[in-house]
């Protein structure tokens, strides 16, 4: 075992633990589809910066751009203006299966024996590996070394006789996670796996003058921009069809357990979105209510690790009674440029994002809230921090379990060598960390947390080690940089 502490041990990523998952959109019936799906990518920017993608049809061709960077560079109105069509999907990327390059950018467009087939997709198929394999036996070309066109290839080699009924007998070959969407030069599919790891809402824009637009995407927030009235989730194990005479779906598959992504509610999600059924402001300020109620402490101050920790840390401070206040102030304008692997930067990574509010800290017991702790290099940076400001006490609250295994569906969590709580104790990891005290969520209060009487079932095998699928049963099966989306 490694000496805790050492340098080697500095974060890969010094600011922000956890890298996004990805964000997908669709729309069917709008005059000017490109633009909403481009509106609706950037409410979901924060789920995916390396590349973007938007794909659109007007029932003749299929067209497609995508680039590498942030949704605002990639499409301008002229860009947008060689996008025509009624229809649209989009992605925004976070490179986790596949190489970090324009090749593997989504949509991912296909023209297969079903015709042109655009695919956008959330997630991490488990078993693409295999699949793959097989299908380039059988004569499938890959164009992409992203598990995505495992989907594309599968539809294009099967012997059902419709289209949806291909699309359906592809899904259930797929094991994973996966919430995607799809277009072909008239129509529109959603579809979310069995387990529903991912989320996926549709939505509907009134149109009064014609047929109603529907919308699809991974949070509900995309549909506050556009004006949409959020309508449903897409069920896990079922395939939503939108044409011209309407909207139809079929259930792929059932009789399998739900396992929603906890985390999404944890970390990833906007706290505007409701997802799997429940607000995440409401969430992570109850997570912060029974942090309060699990691991109290005196103290004058409770401060969040912004932007992550902030709803918890006003949970826990009406809870608690402690007074509540911005002592970290984030830098929202810093670019990705510092954000890299060398160590000369590294030292200054939470520094160029966070700096402390040496007034509201100096001769204060502080609470940090934050919603996880994953190396554990990037907290012992802040809590020192804290300290240099000048507080004299500082205690960590963590808004969620100790993550002890890595995430196989779409969470790119490091090895298990490299999660800190893997491998020390809570006192361990508090010392390291320089914290006067260090609380976890309970598992069973993050999960009453999430639910709120939605009847929701969780994944929680980051904080367990408990995978819902067969495939996954063993520590490090994939590398780091390979074993999400």
């Amino acid at each position: 075992m490694r000496q805790l502490g050492t340098e080697d041990d500095d974060d890969r990523i010094p600011f922000d633990k956890l890298r996004e998952e990805c964000g997908v959109v669709a729309i069917h019936g709008h005059p000017d589809a490109a633009h909403q799906a481009y509106l609706a990518l950037y409410a979901l920017q924060h789920r995916g910066q390396e590349s973007a993608g938007i794909a659109t049809a007007d029932y003749d061709k299929l067209s497609n751009i995508k680039g590498m960077g942030l949704v605002a560079d990639i499409f301008s109105e002229d860009v947008l203006s060689k996008l025509p069509g009624e229809m649209a999907i989009g992605h925004t990327r976070y490179s986790t299966t596949g190489d970090s390059a324009l090749l593997n950018a989504q949509p991912i467009r296909v023209d297969s024996t079903r015709g042109l087939i655009a695919i956008a997709h959330n997630g991490n198929l488990v078993n693409a590996g295999n699949l793959r394999n097989r299908l380039e036996r059988e004569g499938a070309y890959f164009q992409t070394t992203s598990d995505s066109e495992v989907i594309v290839q599968l539809i294009a080699h099967s012997h059902a006789g419709t289209l949806i009924d291909s699309i359906a007998d592809s899904l259930r070959q797929v094991d994973g996670a996966f919430s995607i969407v799809m277009m072909t030069r008239d129509r529109i599919f959603a579809a979310r796996d069995p387990r529903g790891f991912r989320p996926l809402s549709m939505g509907r824009i009134s149109n009064p003058d014609g047929p109603d637009t529907i919308v699809f995407a991974s949070e509900t927030c995309a549909f506050d921009l556009l004006r949409a009235r959020y309508e449903r989730d897409v069920k896990p194990g079922e395939l939503v069809m939108v044409t011209r005479e309407g909207v139809s779906s079929v259930q792929f598959a059932s009789g399998i357990a739900q396992a929603s992504c906890i985390f999404e509610h944890v970390y990833f999600a906007r706290p505007d979105s409701r997802i799997f059924g429940r607000w995440v402001q409401a969430s992570r300020e109850q997570m912060g209510r029974r942090l309060a109620i699990e691991s109290p402490v005196p103290a004058d101050l409770v401060v969040p690790v912004p932007d992550s920790g902030v709803a918890a840390a006003l949970g826990y401070a009406a809870e608690s009674g402690i007074p509540f206040n911005f002592g970290l102030i984030r830098n929202h304008y810093v670019g990705r440029t510092f954000i890299e692997p060398e160590q000369r930067v590294r030292d200054f990574g939470v520094k160029l994002k966070l700096n402390p509010v040496r007034n509201l800290l100096e001769g204060k017991r502080v609470i940090l809230v934050d919603d996880s702790i994953i190396r554990g290099t990037t907290s012992r940076k802040i809590v020192r921090m804290v300290r240099s400001a000048g507080a004299r006490e500082v205690h960590l609250r963590i808004s969620c379990p100790p993550t002890i295994a890595p995430c196989y569906y779409g969470v790119d969590t490091p090895n298990k060598r490299d999660l800190i709580a893997a491998n020390y104790s809570i006192d361990e990891i508090c010392r390291f960390i320089d914290a006067d005290s260090l609380a976890y969520l309970s598992l069973e209060g993050l999960e009453q947390a999430c639910d709120g009487g939605e009847g929701n079932r969780f994944c929680t095998a980051c904080y367990t080690g408990k995978y819902p699928t067969q495939w996954v049963d063993v520590e490090d099966i994939l590398p780091a940089t390979a074993v999400s989306r």
